[in-house]
């Protein structure tokens, strides 16, 4: 008897050393459960609320615990631990009755686990059938079964197991499977849900959706034979055959969006991928379905005029935004994401050419010209230094001598733009322009002509200006962003007052015959007043529109990706101009009631000038000669002549 209780005691020494080995050994893996932080979809919406995209590692939603439905507990629980809620972690009758088959089997045949036990095996071990392997399993559910609670443990579960196609946790399956919230699912649904993890790929019901009803079936047998459902709600669950949906798994409906928005945060945290963000953007897709659908028909339209068109480097792009917010509605980096991810909205520096001009004749309005003082329209060399002199000229050639600034703009002279330029000084005007916000201006005249690279995005920042009353408001892709513990971080356009609103009006009402009359008439829209001005560089390389509306603005181009110069008749107003009157159409279809009217602010005045209305404020007073002489001493009286 003494050698026995010896041997007993030695046994159980050895035990208990071995416990303490194996608890010593794989003690950290139990924090890493019970301090729980699985990888999460970051989720990218739109400003109405719409997905427009899923970003992860892996694809996971996460839920607690009470916000998970009864239901899905209990079928859970039918169907893979019935007594989770009595045992601590460990199911010994299990384990001996898998035994017993084992022994007669000669192998590892059947395992025993609790959904503790598996929670532990996906989370901290391997599924390999190992007795140490399952030792150190045992261990594991018994500590976590004194640290945590059964709901927790059932959370952690339900949120990290995979449930095949891509998904992993319910609830991104229940989203991806049947486009529902848990709460919303069906009996059948939720049987089909909980019986996945048992053999996610063969239960994929994309895929396999007899074996995954079969499955789901035996969850409902098993809730009606110990008595967590009735026979109707079993037999009515038996009958149905849910409608399943093959979703792609980032649901992507706006990838050069997605993209630059993942770019600009990654700045910000490094875990954008994984940290379960909740990114509420600027964005409209509705907008940013049309301003693609305009691109793609500008695209169309010019392999129709050029059957040669290379369509390997043939490109486009626009930028769509609220001037006075600041907000991008719509950012499309090409025609076709699929062919090219790089964005050209965004990555691509473009010479704006022509399209430029607005700034340089505003500067011009500023500093004591009126939208009818004369301009040489004549061609004039340039010295450029270093030996080099520049002799620009017009883009349909010739010239016409002394203009009106007006129409210098509308019809886009070049030779009164860079003489323009010149009258004003290189030095003053590059100073102007950086305090309008432009960096790194070339020190040369050809900036008349837009001579320097700028992205679509960049330009809508500076175009701002004139239809926000002088004000330049940034544009931002992102409202706001929601970490996984619900903190909100809110971002804000930076505002800066640049000009004068009633000087912007000046040029807002050039700008606007520029589309009824000048280069920009394709541009027109009946009923709306569309201010913009065409953008069209050496030999044809690129072909803007830039134009807005009283309450929304569109960058537009058109390009070769690799320079090469598009076909003669490609240009601003031919190019891109079509495009933006397409874009405002559509977008007026679902707004029929945006504002259509500038409002015309104070301390903007209106005379006849050689019989025509003009527009003229205190900066920019009109000439004293040639104004209609049956208004000059009204005018005089007001104090509105200077």
């Amino acid at each position: 008897m003494r050698y026995i209780l010896m041997f007993l005691f030695f046994v159980a020494i050895c035990l208990g050393a071995g416990f303490l080995y194996v608890y010593n050994e794989v003690r950290f893996n139990a924090y890493n459960i019970i301090d729980y932080k699985p990888k999460l979809t970051t989720q990218i919406y739109d400003s109405n609320n719409e997905l427009i995209a899923n970003v992860f590692e892996e694809n996971r939603l996460y839920v607690p615990f009470d916000e998970i439905p009864v239901r899905v507990v209990e079928a859970l629980v039918a169907i893979e631990d019935t007594a989770y809620f009595e045992h601590s972690g460990v199911n010994y009758e299990a384990i001996i009755r898998a035994i017993i088959k084992d022994i007669k089997a000669g192998k590892l045949v059947e395992g025993a686990s609790t959904l503790t036990q598996q929670l532990v095996k996906n989370l901290a071990l391997s599924s390999e059938k190992k007795i140490e392997r399952k030792i150190k399993e045992i261990v594991l559910s018994i500590k976590l079964e004194t640290e945590l609670s059964k709901e927790e443990i059932i959370e952690r579960y339900l949120n990290h197991v995979y449930f095949g196609h891509g998904y992993y946790g319910i609830k991104t399956a229940s989203q991806g499977y049947f486009r529902k919230n848990l709460n919303e699912l069906s009996l059948k649904e939720i049987a089909m849900l909980v019986g996945l993890p048992k053999a996610p790929s063969s239960y994929d019901p994309t895929k396999h959706l007899d074996l995954s009803l079969g499955r789901a079936n035996r969850v409902l047998e098993r809730m009606y034979m110990i008595g967590w459902i009735n026979e109707d709600e079993y037999r009515k669950g038996i009958l149905e055959e849910p409608v399943v949906f093959d979703d792609t798994l980032s649901k992507n409906k706006a990838p050069y969006v997605v993209d630059e928005i993942i770019k600009e945060l990654s700045k910000q945290f490094d875990d954008i991928k994984t940290g379960g963000y909740v990114v509420y953007s600027t964005i409209d897709l509705q907008v940013q379905n049309i301003a693609n659908e305009a691109l793609i028909y500008g695209y169309n339209e010019i392999l129709k005029r050029d059957k040669n068109a290379n369509t390997a480097v043939l490109n486009g792009a626009m930028v769509v935004t609220h001037p006075q917010t600041g907000d991008v509605l719509a950012l499309v980096g090409g025609v076709d994401y699929s062919k090219s991810s790089y964005n050209r909205a965004t990555q691509s520096r473009r010479q704006p050419g022509s399209s430029f001009k607005p700034f340089i004749y505003q500067i011009a309005l500023n500093s004591g010209y009126s939208v009818v003082s004369q301009v040489a329209d004549i061609s004039k060399s340039f010295d450029m230094g270093n030996g080099k002199e520049w002799t620009p000229k017009n883009y349909s050639g010739g010239f016409q001598g002394f203009i009106t600034l007006k129409s210098a703009l509308t019809q886009s002279r070049n030779l009164a733009t860079v003489n323009l330029l010149n009258d004003l000084g290189l030095n003053y005007v590059r100073d102007e322009l950086e305090k309008m916000g432009f960096e790194s201006v070339p020190p040369n005249l050809s900036i008349a002509l837009g001579s320097f690279g700028i992205s679509l995005l960049d330009f809508a920042t500076h175009y701002s200006m004139f239809a926000n009353d002088g004000e330049t408001v940034s544009v931002s892709l992102i409202r706001s962003v929601q970490n996984r513990n619900n903190n909100l971080i809110r971002y804000e356009s930076v505002r800066r007052q640049v000009n004068k609103p009633e000087q912007s009006y000046l040029m807002v009402s050039l700008m606007q015959n520029v589309v009824e009359n000048g280069t920009g008439r394709a541009a027109k829209v009946h009923g709306v007043q569309i201010a913009g001005k065409t953008g069209t560089t050496n030999n044809n390389i690129d072909a803007w529109f830039c134009g807005f509306t009283p309450e929304i603005q569109a960058i537009i181009w058109y390009g070769n990706d690799d320079n090469s110069p598009m076909k003669k008749v490609e240009g601003g107003g031919r190019t891109a101009a079509p495009v933006f009157k397409k874009f405002i159409q559509d977008y007026i279809k679902q707004h029929p009631n945006m504002r259509k009217d500038f409002i015309r602010p104070d301390g903007v005045y209106k005379a006849k000038f050689d019989g025509k209305d003009e527009y003229y404020t205190q900066d920019s007073p009109l000439p004293r000669q040639n104004i209609d002489q049956n208004l000059l001493q009204e005018l005089d009286d007001g104090g509105l002549i200077f």
